[in-house]
């Protein structure tokens, strides 16, 4: 194995990021742009219109079951017709989830441009000669003509890319960025190493089952998916500074794809390591489901910290601390009263 740069941290200002971190976050940083570049897919967008497109329905259709009536004044339409603004309000709301939580939103899309047909002949009867909202109707037909156009460009944009990896996958506009650290009293080179033996990894990655070497750069990861279920996918290591990063991203076809960066900063003073771990994914699911995710507290952000604070025990002390089958010291209204009762009774 290769050895650390002698240049590393030589000649240094003292709270100056040393040199080998330096080169190591700018290179796989460059490796999270080629993994952005990778994923692109023509006239992006056009997906993220569909993106937009969702959150707008979502909107209209919570609008429109809310306030069913003052959506149909505002529309033209009328107070009266509260009872089929509602019923358009359940479509909108139905097509936005759609729209959002799906790979491919390119049916959902279609669908939503036929609501946008039934719409158009509903506010025509609103713009008749007499009608007191015709021209909030008018208004209303030119607003919802518009987003039928963006509707029919969207999806068939999307449908004519079907067969492309990212969008019979996970669409671009669903990648997520984040970046976490933790301070450990081991050097860099420790960090390295016990991070290096990618075996070492489920030890302190709950989420991971196994990684499997198939060799010298390239590993098989099986992981724990959603209801039970498990996924698995190849990446490979495209950066490896030993004693100060490494980056990896996965190989095409994967079932999560990612692409990731861990760097080994000596702290200050020589006191330890700051671990700082970037990942770039997409959720399984979108958007949609990794806010739902983020609000349980089961997003991959959120586990990753806990992985990073696993791995500083496990360096530090060789085992991760559990509460599991300690009492938790919650006084139960039972005992209280048993409690009670023995003072009193000694008295």
């Amino acid at each position: 194995m290769a050895t650390e740069s002698p240049q590393s941290g030589f000649g240094q200002r003292p709270g100056q990021r040393p040199a080998a971190s330096t080169e190591a976050a700018a290179r796989v940083r460059t490796a999270h742009r080629h993994f952005a570049r990778r994923r692109e897919i023509p006239n992006l967008d056009a997906a993220t219109l569909a993106q937009g497109l969702g959150w707008f329905s979502v909107a209209l259709g919570a609008a429109a079951i809310l306030a069913p009536r003052a959506l149909g004044s505002a529309t033209g339409l009328g107070r009266e017709t509260r009872g089929m603004v509602r019923s358009i309000g359940v479509r909108e709301l139905a097509t936005g989830v759609g729209i959002l939580g799906q790979r491919n939103p390119a049916p959902w899309l279609w669908a939503r441009a036929v609501g946008d047909v039934v719409d158009l002949s509903l506010l025509l009867t609103g713009m008749r000669p007499g009608s007191p909202g015709r021209g909030r109707a008018a208004f209303s037909f030119t607003a919802v003509a518009g987003l039928l156009a963006l509707d029919a460009l969207a999806a068939s944009h999307l449908t004519k890319h079907a067969g492309h990896p990212l969008v019979s996958g996970v669409a671009a506009p669903t990648d997520l960025y984040f970046e976490t650290s933790i301070a450990t009293a081991k050097s860099p080179e420790e960090c390295y190493r016990f991070w290096r033996n990618i075996e070492n990894l489920p030890r302190f990655m709950e989420s991971l089952e196994s990684v499997q070497a198939l060799d010298e750069r390239r590993f098989h990861w099986v992981a724990k998916g959603p209801a039970a279920t498990t996924l698995e996918w190849d990446c490979e290591i495209t950066e490896d500074r030993p004693g100060a990063a490494l980056a990896w991203r996965t190989l095409n076809g994967a079932q999560v794809p990612n692409a990731g960066s861990v760097i080994f900063e000596p702290a200050p003073h020589g006191r330890g390591t700051i671990v700082r771990l970037s990942i770039h994914y997409s959720p399984i699911g979108g958007q949609l489901t990794s806010a739902l995710a983020r609000l349980l507290r089961q997003d991959p952000q959120s586990q990753v910290r806990e992985d990073l604070r696993r791995f500083k025990q496990l360096l530090e002390s060789g085992e991760i601390a559990t509460t599991q089958g300690q009492p938790t010291g919650r006084r139960t209204f039972i005992g209280r009263a048993a409690r009670r009762w023995r003072l009193t009774s000694s008295n």
